[in-house]
């Protein structure tokens, strides 16, 4: 990219989703290590044998336990951010701001979620666990409000005249009336 001005936060999505994705493998591979789990590869599971492995019983025992809290602490944060430049681009172009305000507090309730999720382990307190689980995976898939708007990355070598960073995150932007 010699010489191009783009915005560096158009890679966040792609780092969030890299870095979560590679903690939670991390989380499996500690927790299968130290026998708390069985692997992924074992054909025949019999009643009453170690649990199957799922990520929250993955992080449920330390030094996984430590990981998972430390990842979902990370994804919340970078989730937050995320949701908070989604919510700046967007303001100055929607029709409806009440969607666009309800998308910034429901993807604010998933990272609390995923905090409640990485830091309260599932033997531990169940509840709690199971509260930051529905909050994450329920707010979390909430992304609706944005089917009615296209996003592109325009980069170019030479800029006259330089927007400031809200006017270039809403430059992205276009509404389009004909989607439903």
């Amino acid at each position: 990219m010699d010489g191009k001005k783009c915005s560096v936060w158009m890679f966040l999505p792609l780092v969030f989703t890299l870095f979560t994705s590679a903690g939670l493998w991390i989380v499996y591979f500690i927790a299968v290590e130290d026998s708390k789990i069985l692997p992924l590869t074992v054909p025949d599971r019999k009643p009453g044998s170690k649990r199957p492995p799922y990520i929250s019983i993955a992080g449920d025992a330390p030094p996984a336990s430590c990981v998972f809290s430390q990842v979902m602490n990370m994804a919340a944060f970078l989730a937050l951010v995320m949701a908070v430049l989604r919510f700046i681009q967007l303001k100055p172009k929607v029709l409806n701001p009440w969607l666009n305000i309800s998308g910034l507090v429901a993807l604010c309730l998933a990272s609390f979620g995923m905090t409640l999720l990485g830091n309260f382990q599932l033997s531990n307190d169940e509840e709690i666990h199971n509260v930051g689980t529905s909050l994450t995976f329920g707010f979390g898939t909430l992304a609706l409000e944005f089917r009615h708007y296209r996003f592109e990355i325009v980069c170019s070598e030479y800029q006259e005249n330089f927007l400031s960073f809200s006017e270039s995150l809403s430059e992205a932007s276009e509404y389009q009336t004909d989607q439903v």
